[in-house]
């Protein structure tokens, strides 16, 4: 009995998506004869001709990629409440055809930018590639944080860019044990450490290590191939050339603040640790490269933004407009994340919402000259790091309240409304983490957190870009009067 019901649902669902595209005509009217565009083939049997192109070569490249995006995001109205079905349908249910054919007739001419071609199927390849990749950043920036947060970033004394083979032998451990007994990090905070220990924090660093090192054959072999196999554009080569030169200097730029941390403190009474400067940098160019991939695999999959009528694209530029100042507000707030971690700033004011007794603490324009202060005084950067994450909250539950009132597409009110309840969530887990004197499990979430809240801005963003010209014209021409 389930069974039957859950078919008849799936069968409804897509009859009412296919519905969608279909136009509505009165009932008295004969049917028309659909737009012929391009030459007959095999594919476009019948008297009415067809609403695609002709499929270039055996893959097919060219405006059905578009007009089977654009069709595929009319699917999220039956997901809409009824109210906004009932406003929408109407309008779009008489124009959908000749959408379909302005579109894919200015696709084929000029208005279609793919990044791969060879058909649907290359493009699925390469985004499921590009997706994997930015995961595997993903994870490697957590295990980055737990590596900080466990201080095993300095338990490796050197580094090789081609990586070397971990100790295996009673003898090589107790060699690498030695090197780190030389190390200020051992003399001033983990002297008399056993070795047992040192095993665990030495595996960490290790296993970070490793696991870039992974992501560099991940990413180049695939490329490679997918080059050979001539599925990847000259724009989209330049791109992930660029993003794979950048994760090579990533390892470069890790060791360069490993060797900061390794360095004799400047006052006795200090603890070695590694350059806020340098971790700031080691971090925002992870950011950086997890945004690109991203990015660049949004594009591939979706090379057009969700339309659907003219209301729903001048909806989503005024609020292009809100999003694209609150990404900056949130990038800037998990870069200023990198430094309270690097001053250790977690550690100090574990209390919310003053610090300390105080709302404002004495010291936080102490250091000379004044610019270090948002930098290397620890009450500067975490009174400025809860700035700036109330600021976020409040940016991001703005932009949600203005959504609200605009006309858009359901599947933006929804992707808005999903990074409004993230940007809540993440500033609750920075709360918690501090309260809790930074436990390696909430500061992993943390951090997690503020990764996942950048990759809903960066899917925002994208979806609010500006449609193409060709499909801007064809919008325009369908809703005139006839």
């Amino acid at each position: 009995m389930g069974s039957r019901v859950a078919a008849a649902l799936l069968r409804r669902g897509r009859d009412q998506a296919s519905a969608l595209l279909m136009p509505r005509l009165p009932r008295t009217a004969p049917a028309p004869a659909l737009p012929r565009v391009g030459p007959t083939s095999s594919s476009c049997s019948g008297g009415g001709g067809c609403l695609l192109p002709p499929r270039p070569g055996p893959a097919g490249v060219g405006a059905f990629s578009s007009t089977s995006r654009f069709s595929s995001f009319h699917a999220f109205r039956s997901l809409a409440p009824k109210t906004l079905f009932g406003q929408c349908t109407r309008r779009m249910s008489t124009t959908a055809a000749a959408i379909n054919s302005t579109v894919a007739n200015g696709a084929t001419n000029s208005g279609l930018k793919l990044l791969v071609t060879k058909g649907p199927q290359a493009q699925k390849a390469v985004g499921i590639w590009l997706f994997g990749c930015a995961a595997w950043v993903f994870s490697l920036v957590i295990i980055g944080g737990i590596t900080r947060l466990t201080r095993s970033g300095l338990s490796m004394t050197d580094w090789k860019f081609t990586g070397e083979i971990p100790p295996m032998s009673d003898d090589a451990w107790q060699l690498e044990f030695e090197k780190y007994k030389q190390s200020p990090e051992y003399k001033r905070v983990n002297k008399g450490m056993s070795l047992e220990d040192f095993k665990f924090i030495y595996w960490m660093e290790y296993a970070h290590r490793m696991w870039g090192r992974a992501l560099g054959f991940l990413f180049a072999g695939p490329f490679a191939y997918f080059i050979a196999k001539g599925y990847v554009t000259r724009q989209l080569g330049l791109r992930l050339s660029a993003l794979f030169a950048l994760g090579g200097a990533q390892g470069l730029i890790g060791w360069w603040m490993v060797k900061s941390g390794l360095e004799e403190p400047t006052s006795e009474y200090v603890q070695p640790r590694v350059s806020p400067y340098r971790l700031a940098t080691h971090l925002t160019s992870a950011f950086a490269i997890y945004c690109g991939i991203l990015w660049t695999a949004l594009s591939v999959v979706m090379p057009y933004p969700p339309t659907g009528s003219m209301n729903w694209v001048n909806g989503a530029a005024k609020i292009r407009k809100l999003a694209i100042p609150v990404s900056a507000v949130v990038g800037i707030t998990a870069i200023s994340g990198a430094f309270v971690a690097g001053n250790d700033a977690g550690h100090a004011y574990n209390s919310f919402p003053k610090m300390g007794d105080t709302w404002i603490p004495e010291d936080v324009f102490s250091m000379e000259p004044f610019i270090r202060n948002f930098f290397e005084n620890t009450s500067t950067v975490q009174l400025n790091h809860r700035i700036l994450a109330t600021t976020t909250l409040l940016s991001v539950g703005g932009l949600w309240l203005a959504a609200r009132k605009i006309d858009m597409h359901p599947a933006v009110k929804s992707l808005i409304g999903s990074t409004f309840g993230m940007a809540a969530l993440q500033v609750t887990l920075g709360i918690s983490t501090l309260l809790m004197y930074v436990p390696t499990s909430l500061g992993s979430a943390h951090q997690a957190g503020a990764l996942t809240l950048l990759s809903l801005m960066i899917l925002l963003t994208h979806t609010l870009r500006r449609p193409s010209p060709a499909l801007l014209k064809s919008l325009a021409t369908a809703v005139k009067p006839t």
